[in-house]
C-alpha cells in the first residue's frame, strides 16, 4: 500500500510569544517494508533557524527556533509512504519467553540494541501489579510469541477505549486499575508488564489508515496518529503489536518513530517565552494512493 500522510498541528497562543524552542518528529522511517517517498515540513511563521538530526533511536528530528512576536505556530508535514505486509515467525515456532528473558538478561552482543528497552523509563515503571496481571499468560515454558498473542488478546478484551479516562500523565497502575484509555495508555501499560517481567519492549508510534463502514464515504482529517509495540526476540529482531486492535501491524500502520516510551516520540515539543495559555488543533489524513477512487 502506498499513502499520502497529512499531520496539521496548529497552536493558538492567548498572548504573543517573543521565542520559542521546537524539536518535532513527523517523518516516516524508512525500514524494511516501509518506504518513504517524499517528505515535507512547512512551519508557520517561518524559523529563525531549522536543522535535521537523528535521535539515540535513530528518528529523524527537525530542531526550530523562532524568533520575533507570534500569536499561533503551525506544523503542516506531507509524506508519501509505502509499506509491504511481510511475512512473520509462526506463533507456535519460537523459543520459551524465560530463555528469551534469560538470553537478553545474559547482554550477548546480538541483545545490546534492545537493552535501552528493558528498563524503567518516565511512563513505565517496573509494576508488581503489571507483573502479575500478566503472569496468566507468561506461564514457564511457554513460545514467545504465542504467549505474546494470548497477553494482547486479553488485554484487549479487559480494556474499553475512552478517550476522556485518561491524560498523558496517566500512572499506567491507573490504566490497570480503572481497565479504561486510549492506544498511548494500553502501550505503556503492555510495555510496564512486559519490562516487569524482564523481556525487552518498545513504544512505537505512527499512523494507521481508518476506514469507514461499508457504504459510508471517507472524510477527509479523522484519521490519527497511533501508538504500539514492538517486542524483541534473539534471532527474530523486533516484533510489532498493536494492543489497542489486538493485531499483528501490516500494511496499514506506518511508522514514524521508536522510543522507550512516549516521552521519546511525540511528534511536538517545545520550550516558549510568553503565551498563558493555548489552544491546540490536531487533524491527520493517512490517504491510500493506491485506492482508485483517489485522484
Amino acid at each position: 500500500m502506498r499513502y499520502r500522510v497529512q499531520h496539521l498541528t496548529r497552536y493558538e497562543y492567548d498572548h504573543e510569544v517573543s521565542v520559542s524552542h521546537h524539536v518535532v518528529r513527523v517523518q516516516p522511517r524508512d525500514l524494511p517494508g516501509q518506504t518513504c517517498h517524499r517528505h515535507e515540513l512547512e512551519v508557520q511563521p517561518v524559523p529563525a533557524t531549522r536543522n535535521l538530526h537523528r535521535d539515540a533511536f535513530g528518528n529523524a528530528v527537525v530542531a526550530i527556533t523562532l524568533e520575533g512576536p507570534h500569536r499561533h505556530l503551525e506544523f503542516h508535514a506531507r509524506s508519501e509512504v509505502e509499506v509491504v505486509c511481510r511475512p512473520g515467525p509462526e506463533p507456535d515456532g519460537s523459543v520459551a519467553w524465560d530463555r528469551v528473558r534469560d538470553q537478553c538478561a545474559a547482554g550477548p552482543p546480538e541483545t545490546r540494541e534492545a537493552d535501552p528497552f528493558r528498563f524503567p523509563s518516565t511512563h513505565v515503571p517496573f509494576s508488581p501489579a503489571c507483573a502479575d496481571y500478566a503472569a496468566t499468560d507468561f506461564r514457564p515454558g511457554r513460545p514467545w510469541l504465542e504467549t505474546l498473542l494470548d497477553f494482547m488478546g486479553r488485554l484487549h478484551r479487559d480494556f474499553v477505549f475512552d478517550p476522556s479516562a485518561t491524560h498523558i500523565a496517566t500512572p499506567v497502575e491507573t490504566v490497570l486499575r480503572q481497565r479504561r484509555g486510549v492506544c498511548q495508555d494500553f502501550a505503556h501499560l503492555s510495555l510496564a508488564c512486559l519490562r516487569s517481567l524482564g523481556l525487552p519492549a518498545r513504544y512505537v508510534s505512527g499512523y494507521l489508515e481508518t476506514r469507514p463502514p461499508a457504504g459510508q464515504p471517507r472524510l477527509v482529517g479523522t484519521d490519527a496518529s497511533h501508538a504500539w509495540i514492538g517486542v524483541f526476540c534473539p534471532g527474530i529482531g523486533w516484533i510489532d503489536l498493536d494492543p489497542t486492535n489486538n493485531l499483528r501491524p501490516s500494511n496499514r500502520h506506518i511508522t514514524v518513530a521508536w522510543g522507550r516510551d512516549y516521552d521519546d516520540v511525540s511528534p511536538v515539543r517545545g520550550v516558549l517565552l510568553g503565551a498563558g495559555g493555548h489552544q491546540l488543533r490536531v487533524a491527520v489524513d493517512v490517504e491510500p494512493l493506491d485506492d482508485p477512487s483517489v485522484g
